[in-house]
């Protein structure tokens, strides 16, 4: 079982060595990077390109560790004792499983996605290491230990927003995805936009390298937006020509796309009025 990248999607050597590494090892693949670096679309090419199913667990604030396991709903069995129904003598009526439940039960092996663990409480992590790596857990309500079937593939990805705890990491192989240089991002955006002219192609992402640059840049544009970026001056049928700057502004055309915030904007505005005065 070996990830070798799909036809929609570019890995670079380092990341089909590190997925690979992770499933030898039966270890969670850990993936940090930048906003908008293919991290949550990785796990769905791992499991296209294994001929697996991927289940899905998009983490929030609010996430608790035991929603992944199971929920027991105390009040509605309370309700239904009131009413009298017949479905409360069974407490397993009242347990809803959860996505690290769905996994372990799956018929055959399946890739399980936790998606931005980092947005949680500092406690989350710490709160499923037993349970990832024995891969199995108690439900005390029922008394029966749920214990994976087939072992999934479990990929965690990360903004970096917060520190992991060392505990954690330790369980997990490690892989940062880099930023990728103009070469690899000229091939991301073939497989989106194939065919695109070379020179608008090569014109759009040195303004675009060149926007992440900048200092003093809150937000870096990310592959994502230059992506979306692309598909807008596509669809306006821009060539090469009609993104040279006109020297009135340094801001891009249609630039809405790659900077998300008034200072970015403003910054560049400023540049612009700074280059007029020198002249």
């Amino acid at each position: 079982m070996k990830f070798t990248g799909t036809d929609s999607y570019v890995a670079t050597d380092d990341l089909t060595i590190a997925v690979n590494a992770a499933v030898t090892l039966e270890r969670p693949l850990l993936v940090k990077g930048e906003p908008g670096t293919g991290k949550t679309e990785l796990a769905k090419q791992v499991a296209d390109s294994l001929g697996l199913e991927m289940i899905e667990w998009n983490i929030k604030s609010t996430t608790r560790a035991q929603q992944g396991l199971y929920e027991y709903d105390a009040v509605s069995r309370l309700r239904d004792s009131q009413l009298g129904e017949d479905r409360v003598h069974d407490v397993a009526n009242y347990i809803k499983k959860g996505k690290l439940w769905e996994a372990f039960e799956a018929g055959k092996k399946v890739v399980l996605l936790i998606d931005e663990i980092d947005k949680a409480d500092i406690e989350f992590p710490n709160d499923l290491l037993q349970e990832l790596d024995k891969m199995e857990f108690y439900v005390y309500e029922t008394g029966e230990t749920i214990k994976a079937r087939h072992r999934p593939v479990v990929i965690i990805t990360s903004n970096n927003e917060k520190e992991l705890p060392d505990a954690f990491l330790r369980r997990c192989f490690f892989h940062y995805i880099r930023f990728p240089d103009m070469d690899t991002m000229k091939k991301i955006v073939e497989v989106h936009h194939p065919g695109i002219k070379a020179d608008l192609l090569t014109t759009a992402l040195t303004q675009f390298f060149e926007i992440r640059d900048q200092a003093g840049l809150k937000k870096k544009p990310s592959t994502s937006e230059v992506l979306d970026w692309l598909k807008l001056l596509l669809a306006e049928d821009m060539d090469a020509g009609d993104l040279k700057k006109d020297g009135a502004s340094a801001l891009p055309k249609l630039h809405g796309a790659l900077l998300k915030n008034e200072q970015d904007v403003h910054l560049f505005e400023r540049l612009a009025f700074l280059a007029r005065g020198q002249r």
